[in-house]
């Protein structure tokens, strides 16, 4: 069935379709200023350009039909409008309002390609480069700048994100448009993707089932990858960070570059990482870390087709902290450590009619794990001529996985857009080791869903139906009778979720939403499998194949206050979750290890994030940012939830200038004051966490080397050197301390 799909995309693509012109000049508002250099976007066909020194642009070859415009500038508010071809104005004539808050940008992991400020459902938006000026190390560690949004840590190396109290299989990682899967049950399993090639990041807080199917209960990571160049331009650049406390260093570089039809990138990372210090000194044993990351892409455009293909390699050697010490020691891993290999290969195609769309896109991703225990043998006195072994991996899956999404979108109206589609997932597992943590399975995902956006003068309504079917299969492990033997498991489940949301101009600068979702997880094949040590938490876990799915229905509140100067938001929610999965100590122990069970209860978990954001006239340059979020989680009987995160403010004060010292093009520098609050609101097997506070600032400089740009940054955090654990550190049960003091140094030249 895939072949006769893809010939005929292809085919679409040689069709003739009626192709228009689009030109068009930029002005400020305020005093009809010429403005050069404004981005303007058609975000669907993924074509682009900047206006010239007069403030004026063209588009060529643009197929019939109605799509999304954008113009965005620095210093503007970001111009949005629906154009249609044909139909538009000979010349286009915009003037761009003056605003000192930042740009928006179009939210891509929603279906409709809207601006923030007209999305129906509150998405997080925060630009890959934004992250990495806040001193970040990591994907992991920079989504934590995100408010609602944590991660579950394992020393520096390895994290994975927690969304309002959710995380694992609950919260659903998209990346190059595909969903990714890569083991992310266990708690030591990384995030697994390098920051290098990631231009933003979008975070949906909240039931995404009806866009995305299972594991969506929680909310969705969606990555979106290093745009293509501009038609006719070519880019190169090179990066690289240092890292103080870790004696650790980050380095890529990148080029691409767009013709008229055809379009490439291509960029290569390197990340390597010694042990880390904490605030009293002492180093973690082998929490050293290297990864090594490789992303390419290819684009076609023509005739009313699109279509690109992206392909990302990524290799990490991560240390499993073993203990405290007084050095550093090497880079290399010791024993116990990770390898994982990942390929991810993406394609995204889309044909353009007169007024409807089809948009296919396919994945496979293929995940190799080793994970090497630090074994204690008698030693063995070799005989003349014999070799000693090498140890090979303990635990050692290989995960393959294919995805499917086929979505059209139906005729527009002037008020009404509706998308069908077809989602799915077909996915094997293998073990390849001594050790048996999930047995060899097949799991199958479909599901077919509907949604449409309807937009009223000050109203827009977005509301939605979904259906979805998994099944199961996994194959017996060990002989009946032995302690670690798991039963065949070939399970079906099965789930109806829809949303509800509802958008309203309450002001011309305040704006209100009200969504209501339910969402749904089918278990996972640890949750229902599982028998044995899990060596990566140190404890024995028991499945349960009877396990149902879990089913929550979330309400969230909106509020958002924006004019020139001044912004505040107010964001609530309440969730419901029906049959919630979760680990309860039963109190035994075996070969050493605590004994868990997967068990279900009913569970509850609500909370919020408020902040403001102060850019007081004629001082627009200076930016003052305070924001709280907080959540609570507990089963029906009262007992709270395990990695919970604290509830914590962050106050900034931020500086920016269009024109900075030593004649640098711009400059910025900050200081950030991060309070988390103590969490006493613990389970059964955690214990509370004291309250801390961290300070950070940083600073940065972008300067024209001739026709070069070269940016440097500099950042400092936890500059007190402050001693602490984080609660969803899990290093926390041993008592080993959170980073210390780190400085970094970081230049990007763009050629």
């Amino acid at each position: 069935m895939k072949f006769p799909i893809i010939i005929a995309f292809l085919l679409w693509g040689s069709i003739a379709v009626a192709q228009y012109q689009l030109n068009g000049k930029i002005t400020a508002k305020n005093d009809g200023t010429e403005l050069e250099q404004v981005s303007v976007y058609f975000p669907q066909l993924e074509k682009g350009t900047t206006t010239d020194e007069n403030g004026e642009f063209s588009f060529n070859d643009v197929p019939a039909g109605s799509y999304k415009f954008i113009a965005s500038y620095i210093g503007f508010k970001t111009y949005s409008a629906t154009i249609d071809f044909p139909g538009h104005p000979d010349m286009l004539q915009i003037a761009l309002s003056p605003s000192a808050i930042e740009m928006e940008e179009v939210i891509v992991s929603t279906p409709f390609h809207k601006l923030q400020r007209e999305n129906v459902m509150k998405v997080e938006q925060a630009g890959m480069a934004e992250l990495r000026n806040r001193g970040s190390m990591n994907l992991s560690d920079g989504i934590t700048n995100i408010p609602g949004v944590e991660s579950v840590s394992t020393g520096i190396g390895i994290g994975k994100p927690v969304i309002r109290g959710l995380s694992a299989n609950r919260v659903l990682v998209y990346t190059q448009g595909i969903r990714l899967e890569n083991q992310q049950f266990g708690d030591e399993h990384g995030l697994g993707i390098d920051d290098a090639g990631i231009e933003s990041i979008e975070v949906i807080k909240g039931p995404a089932s009806l866009l995305y199917g299972s594991d969506a209960l929680g909310g969705v990571l969606y990555l979106n990858p290093e745009k293509f160049a501009d038609t006719g331009d070519s880019d190169t650049d090179a990066s690289t960070t240092y890292h103080g406390n870790t004696q650790g260093y980050s380095a890529n570089v990148g080029t691409k570059a767009s013709g008229d039809s055809w379009k490439y990138l291509v960029r290569a990372a390197l990340n390597s990482h010694n042990d880390y210090e904490t605030g009293d000194g002492l180093y973690v044993t082998n929490s050293r870390y290297r990864t090594y990351d490789l992303k390419t892409g290819i684009g076609f455009q023509q005739k009313g087709f699109i279509s690109s293909l992206r392909y990302n390699y990524n290799l990490a050697e991560l240390g499993i902290p073993s203990g405290i010490g007084a050095d550093q020691g090497d880079r290399s891993p010791l024993l116990p450590n990770q390898e994982i290999g990942q390929h991810i290969l993406s394609s995204v195609s889309e044909a353009f009619f007169k007024n409807s769309s089809l948009k296919m896109t396919l994945g496979y991703i293929f995940n190799d794990r080793k994970e090497f225990e630090d074994h204690e043998h008698e030693e063995e006195e070799l005989l003349p001529g014999m070799e000693e072994e090498e140890e090979g991996a303990a635990l050692h899956m290989k995960l393959s996985t294919f995805n499917y999404n086929l979505q059209y979108q139906l005729p527009r109206t002037s008020s009404l857009e509706t998308i069908i589609g077809v989602q799915g997932m077909s996915q094997t597992n293998r073990n390849f080791g001594e050790e048996i943590l999930i047995p060899d399975a097949t799991t199958n995902d479909i599901g077919v869903l509907a949604t449409s956006h309807w937009h009223l003068r000050n109203n827009d309504l977005q509301f939605g139906l979904r259906y979805d079917h998994r099944s199961l299969k996994s194959e017996r492990s060990g002989e009946p009778g032995q302690e670690e033997f798991i039963e065949a498991v070939n399970r079906q489940f099965n789930s109806f979720n829809a949303a509800l949301g509802w958008r309203t101009d309450l002001s011309e600068s305040m704006i209100g939403r009200v969504n209501l979702a339910s969402g749904f997880r089918a278990p996972n094949l640890a949750e229902l499998t599982s028998n044995g040590t899990h060596e990566g938490t140190n404890r024995y876990e028991i499945g349960d194949a009877d396990l149902a799915n879990e089913k929550n229905i979330q309400v969230d509140l909106a509020l958002e206050y924006k004019n020139e100067h001044f912004e505040w938001y107010a964001n609530g929610f309440y969730n419901q979750v029906s049959d919630y999965i979760f680990l309860r100590p039963t109190g035994e122990l075996r070969d050493g290890d605590a004994v868990f069970n997967y068990e279900q209860q009913d569970a509850s978990l609500y909370g919020g994030e408020v902040g403001l954001h102060i850019h007081p006239h004629p001082l627009d340059w200076l930016h003052l940012e305070s924001s709280f979020e907080a959540v609570i989680g507990e089963l029906d009987n009262g007992t709270p939830l395990p990695l919970i995160p604290a509830n914590s403010f962050t106050n900034t004060l931020r500086v920016e200038f269009d024109k900075g010292p030593m004649r640098s093009r711009e400059s910025y520098a900050f200081i950030t004051l991060n309070s988390v609050l103590q969490q006493d609101r613990v389970s059964s097997f955690e214990t509370e966490t004291p309250a801390y506070s961290l300070l950070s600032l940083g600073a940065g400089s972008t300067f024209n080397l001739g026709q070069n740009v070269l940016q440097l940054r500099l950042s400092a955090t936890n500059i007190l050197d402050k001693t602490y654990i984080a609660h969803l550190s899990r290093l926390k049960p041993d008592g080993w301390a959170n980073m210390g003091r780190n400085i970094s140094l970081g230049a990007t030249l763009t050629l």
